[in-house]
């Protein structure tokens, strides 16, 4: 039986220690791991890696998540990729505001650890 290659999520946060929090917790679900601080970066990683999820920071220096989800939506190459909004400012309608802007979903930060990978299984699955 051929052993299932793992799945490579690709994390777009700007914020140091979420960033590693991140990481560390892929890493330990056996995700291969992506990363970039800037929105235009991630494009170009979108684009040359094909990631199976992309978790986008909605708040970025310089190119925000928002532009950068349209950017991928735009792309014949990315425009298919799973990519979850990852916000601290969670209010009413947002989960339906991001929809509306091109994301498959979102998580509001701080992440619940215990639950994140689950999450993350969730959205994968459907991708399948």
């Amino acid at each position: 039986m051929k052993n299932k290659p793992k799945p490579r999520v690709l994390v777009v946060e700007d914020n140091q220690a979420n960033l590693e929090l991140f990481l560390d917790i892929l890493e330990l679900g056996g995700y291969e791991s992506l990363h970039t601080t800037e929105g235009s970066e991630a494009i170009e990683i979108a684009a040359r890696e094909v990631p199976d999820l992309i978790l986008l920071d909605i708040q970025l220096p310089g190119l925000d998540g928002l532009s950068v989800v349209k950017t991928l939506r735009s792309m014949p190459a990315t425009k298919d990729i799973k990519t979850i909004a990852l916000t601290a400012y969670a209010m009413k309608g947002d989960r339906e505001m991001f929809l509306q802007k091109g994301f498959d979903g979102y998580i509001s930060k701080p992440i619940a650890v215990k639950g994140f990978l689950q999450t993350l299984e969730g959205y994968l699955q459907n991708a399948e």
